[in-house]
């Protein structure tokens, strides 16, 4: 692994099929590290062999191995609660068992952090859903430690007292937060600044990602991602408060925009933007 620098800039990327060339594609943008997302679809078989010998030969370092599930859409509210992560019973065990796999394949690239979303968590306690997730997050967790890895959950699609809670009901120390502060703003569930200040204890990486708020009088909507700098995050204040708590990891930049081009672009924009933050050069 490199040597990185506090708040090295990075970029969240996704696995392919031609680990060499996506890594040269990802250093275009002046990084050398990130999270390595592994889609859903994607075979796992020989995956480990490929990628390891990929991320040696071009010096990246992958500090987080990013899980997605066949299936999931974000199209809106309802459809995220029926189809994303963890929660849905009809695919759960299947899923568990890729989040696994997926761990197992990150042990043996030495990445010590594995990360999902698990879906929306209900805010009462007394759910049924509730304790089953707990008994799911804690498999999970188990086998992540016994590869040594700490097992993240992405913030957004609940507040973060509830996220909070959930984590100490939980009750394993290997069970961290991996903050995405556009997320909160997506799906409404709270200011990204002082929602970071709640969990600050737990968070281990960031996502770099900006958005704006959902509109008033569609309840059932999420928000609309925006290029880093142009949503309501407001990156300038993001960056000061993880300086404030302590962060000192990569700062991997994720952009959804489904153009090529576009994505690229405001990706070349965001380095520089989070670079200008930073002070950080480039290598």
């Amino acid at each position: 692994m490199l040597g990185l620098k506090d708040l090295e800039i990075g970029v969240m990327f996704w696995a392919t099929a031609d680990p060499a060339q996506t890594l040269r594609d990802v250093k275009a943008f002046g990084v050398r590290a990130g999270q390595l997302g592994f889609p859903g679809e994607l075979s796992l078989d020989g995956a480990a062999e490929r990628w390891d010998k990929a991320l040696t030969a071009e010096q990246f370092t992958a500090v987080t191995a990013v899980c997605s599930y066949v299936g999931e859409d974000y199209a809106d509210i309802p459809t995220v609660l029926r189809t994303v992560g963890l929660v849905p019973q009809d695919t759960r065990a299947e899923r568990v068992a890729r989040t696994k796999a997926v761990s197992s394949v990150g042990r043996q690239l030495a990445i010590d952090s594995i990360a999902c979303h698990i879906g929306f968590i209900p805010e009462e306690p007394q759910n049924p859903t509730y304790r089953e997730m707990l008994d799911v997050v804690r498999d999970i967790c188990d086998h992540c430690a016994n590869n040594g890895q700490r097992f993240t959950l992405e913030t957004g699609q609940e507040p973060a007292k509830v996220l909070l809670r959930f984590i100490a009901d939980v009750d394993r120390s290997n069970l961290k937060i991996n903050f995405d502060p556009a997320n909160m703003i997506l799906y409404g569930t709270g200011d990204p600044i002082e929602a970071l200040d709640v969990l600050r204890e737990q968070v281990i990486s960031v996502h770099c990602k900006d958005g704006d708020w959902p509109p008033r009088d569609q309840p059932a909507a999420l928000g609309r991602e925006r290029p880093l700098g142009d949503g309501s995050v407001g990156i300038p204040r993001f960056i000061a408060k993880l300086k404030e708590i302590g962060y000192r990891g990569v700062l991997s930049i994720e952009r959804e925009e489904p153009d090529p081009s576009k994505r690229s672009a405001d990706i070349r924009r965001a380095v520089a933007l989070l670079r200008s933050l930073t002070d950080d050069s480039a290598t």
